[in-house]
């Protein structure tokens, strides 16, 4: 990796990831375009730094450059569990890749904000394929190909990153596999049982007090621009005050929606039963935003990348339906979702959740029930 140099930097355009073949996007002996303080000098922008660290550590298993690219405290927030260290980060990377040394995984695109001297905070989705050649974290090699989405959310301050929220659609991995999805969560549920964790019921969610309604406005302090703002503001009207029919207003009648389990799926109606299912499987859940920002696009219009967080219980029928009929246990859902705006309606969506964490959450609480039914 070269060192670390501070040259004058010609101001020039970010590239994007939408319509580039990856040596375009990361070329070789790439001219810096954006202040970039503090950072490897291969690096041209943040959309680069971003694309290229990941595709030299997962593709070409250059795992040792987290050593560079992540503090040494750094915190990473999983769908089951938080990693609170870098020789965390680097030992979950390499049971990975023991179990998918054929994996790659390709850029879709990154949305992102901030600067070098306050840092920058990049949202990033990626579409991985591999084959399961090798036993390892998910068992007995089945050579089975899978396909899924992952967007990683990273904080990044001079060439590392400081903290990062990762969700994976792991049950698309796991049906694709032929992996057995509650056996997974069976044994995910009881290395954390083992360890003392349970899962509690610890009262409102917050969705509405007491025999109050949900919140009429949402919450617009982390919005920067308009668009963001009217992103949150519909979001909060479907998931919170459960106005479903805001989608027929703020989606294209032929917009895509990519899903969890790989799902491909168009048009206003598809894209409200999805979101009604959500809903369904936790009816009473609380819907927050904890980060938005948004980029032009290359294609036109703009891209807003939301992480937000879905905690409730599961108390109804719904799409996620490896939980079964419903339990009544507290479920929290990390998820991010990527929206494509053109000419003020969206035209795609990339919406990501891990189903599997939910399932490992209802079957935690299910064995905290046992232990002390039998105290």
């Amino acid at each position: 990796m070269a060192e670390k140099s501070e040259q004058p930097v010609k101001a020039g355009k970010i590239m994007q990831v939408e319509r580039r073949d990856y040596p375009e996007i990361a070329p070789e002996g790439a001219k810096r375009v954006q202040a970039m303080q503090g950072f490897d000098d291969c690096y041209a922008d943040i959309v680069d730094y971003i694309i290229r660290c990941t595709h030299k550590i997962w593709d070409e298993r250059d795992i040792g450059l987290i050593y560079t690219h992540y503090t040494h405290n750094c915190v990473l927030y999983g769908t089951t569990g938080t990693l609170y260290t870098r020789e965390e980060v680097v030992r979950d990377t390499i049971q990975r890749l023991v179990s998918f040394p054929e994996r790659r995984g390709m850029g879709t695109h990154v949305i992102w904000k901030g600067d070098d001297q306050q840092g920058f905070y990049t949202s990033h989705l990626v579409t991985g394929t591999g084959r399961h050649s090798q036993n390892g974290h998910l068992g007995a090699a089945t050579g089975r190909m899978f396909t899924s989405r992952t967007v990683a959310d990273c904080m990044i301050y001079q060439n590392k990153i400081y903290r990062e929220w990762v969700v994976a659609d792991t049950t698309a991995i796991l049906q694709q596999l032929g992996v057995d999805v509650q056996g997974y969560a069976e044994r995910i549920a009881k290395a954390a049982f083992d360890k003392g964790m349970v899962s509690l019921d610890i009262g409102e969610n917050r969705h509405m007090i007491g025999q109050y309604p949900p919140e009429a406005e949402a919450d617009l302090s982390l919005a920067s621009t308009d668009l963001e703002r009217h992103t949150l503001r519909w979001m909060h009207d479907v998931f919170n005050r459960k106005m479903l029919g805001q989608i027929a207003q703020v989606y294209a009648p032929t917009a895509q929606y990519h899903g969890p389990l790989m799902a491909e799926l168009y048009g206003h109606a598809a894209i409200i039963h999805q979101t009604l299912g959500l809903i369904g499987s936790l009816p009473d859940a609380a819907f927050t935003v904890h980060h938005i920002c948004s980029t032009p696009c290359e294609e036109g219009g703009e891209k807003v990348a939301v992480r937000w967080i879905m905690e409730g219980h599961h108390i109804g029928y719904g799409i996620l339906n490896h939980l079964g009929n419903p339990t009544g246990k507290r479920v929290q859902i990390m998820g991010i979702t990527h929206f494509h705006y053109k000419n003020g309606k969206i035209v795609d969506e990339w919406r990501v959740y891990d189903e599997a964490s939910a399932l490992v959450q209802v079957k935690l609480a299910q064995m905290a029930d046992v232990k002390a039914a039998s105290l």
